[in-house]
């Protein structure tokens, strides 16, 4: 089952990026009325009038000006689109309050007309059956065939059903170092965005099959990508991305790109590569992580550690800062029964694992990193991951993790420490050895 062929991290995927237009670059912060503007003509040149447009955007766990970009979509749809519908692709994230949404898309908590008149605003209700309209299925030689041998499963591909009720669908979001597929973005917001669970179990698990060490930050078109992009290849109605490069730390966008979404994907990637990703000469010994409030359990928080386990020494240490943080998953519950282990883990007993939904199984192995494990010695993590968060100790123990109190945490003497590495606002930026 398991293949440990290592991924090209530096390939570039300049042809697909061709297809795309794209204004800015790594070096450059757009101001507000470039990105209108940029906006305007690329959806201006658009059969748009007359038309029904889905817009799928990120939840508030991803960084971006949405505001901003909500603004300037819905100006140049106005007048055209006969309907707009904004679908937040949570994946399987909690919804979001109106409180929340309001917050995120930057109008008042009840009044969506106040700033996108005739637009309508809505959580994907992934646990919700009736959301879900089935596209086809991908079959089990052709996932052999994307997976590059790794997995032999047919999987239904199923969607919400507002992507296919509507005539356009626009993603709308930026594009980061990602865990699971290399750089997150385009089709992804499609699959696990909006998407069935089949999709979303199988493509994870993929990942964690690779391991996110060896994927994430990949540029090239992963298997995970290759089984997302089959997946929105059954999409039939027309797919366009509005991708956005965000500046880390100061706000703003260095780039934004348009097209179709793999190709404005792949343009934008190219440039996240150069903003987001942060190279050492040397590994550290300790990691302090210091989580934003955006994310609200562990399930989210750990991007904390998948964007700094590359760079840390083998028996070095991660700590995830964290004292907001009280539960490790709020809609996965089952990660506190199987808790964190390496892949080979679960593959090396998979018998007593497979009936597990694979997404929470790659959750597990993503948050615990490299290791190995075999019958006689056991589990042995390269890393150590320890939470100093407002979970309770016996809880995180029981999940195979370390515990902190954070109220010891001096984040100054952490500084002060040549050792330690400490990340203020981390999970977007990923760190690599050179």
């Amino acid at each position: 089952m398991v293949s440990d062929v290592t991924l090209r991290a530096d390939d570039p995927v300049s042809e697909l990026a061709h297809g795309a237009a794209r204004t800015g670059g790594a070096t450059d912060v757009l101001d507000d009325e470039a990105v209108v503007s940029f906006v305007h003509e690329q959806l201006g040149a658009r059969d748009l009038d007359g038309r029904s447009v889905c817009l799928v955007i990120p939840d508030a766990t991803r960084s971006c000006p949405l505001p901003l970009l909500l603004s300037a979509v819905h100006g140049a749809l106005v007048g055209r689109a006969t309907r707009v519908t904004a679908l937040v692709a949570l994946g399987t994230h909690a919804a979001m309050s109106e409180e929340q949404l309001a917050r995120h898309c930057g109008y008042p908590v009840g009044d969506v007309d106040a700033r996108y008149p005739g637009m309508t605003v809505l959580n994907h209700a992934w646990q919700d059956p009736r959301t879900f309209v089935t596209l086809g299925a991908i079959a089990a030689e052709r996932v052999e065939e994307l997976s590059e041998g790794r997995l032999s499963q047919g999987v239904d591909v199923r969607i919400n059903r507002a992507v296919v009720e509507h005539d356009v669908v626009l993603v709308v979001g930026p594009v980061l170092p990602h865990e699971v597929v290399g750089f997150s973005g385009g089709n992804k917001y499609f699959f696990p965005g909006v998407s069935g669970p089949e999709v979303i179990d199988l493509s994870h698990w993929l990942g964690a099959l690779i391991t996110s060490a060896a994927i994430i930050g990949t540029r090239a078109v992963t298997p995970v990508r290759a089984v997302i992009d089959e997946a929105a290849a059954l999409i039939p109605t027309e797919t366009l991305a509005l991708c956005a490069v965000t500046r880390h730390g100061g706000g703003g966008l260095h780039a934004l790109t348009f097209g179709e979404p793999r190709a404005a994907w792949a343009s934008a990637a190219d440039v996240a590569a150069q903003t987001h990703v942060r190279y050492l000469d040397a590994p550290v010994r300790r990691v302090l992580s210091i989580i934003p409030r955006k994310y609200e359990d562990v399930w989210t928080a750990a991007k904390g550690f998948y964007k700094l386990e590359p760079v840390v020494a083998d028996g070095g240490e991660v700590i995830l800062y964290a004292p907001h943080i009280t539960e490790i998953a709020a809609m996965h519950p089952e990660i506190n029964t199987i808790g964190y282990h390496c892949r080979d883990y679960f593959t090396g007993q998979w018998d007593r694992f497979r009936d597990v939904p694979w997404g929470v199984l790659a959750h597990s192995t993503h948050l615990r990193g490299a290791g190995t494990w075999d019958p006689e010695h056991g589990e042995r993590p390269r890393v150590r991951v320890t939470l100093a968060t407002s979970i309770p100790e016996d809880v995180v123990r029981a999940a195979a993790l370390e515990h902190l109190d954070p109220a010891t945490v001096d984040v100054a003497a952490y500084e002060a420490d040549p050792g330690t590495l400490v990340v203020p606002d981390a999970g977007e930026v990923l760190h690599r050895l050179r």
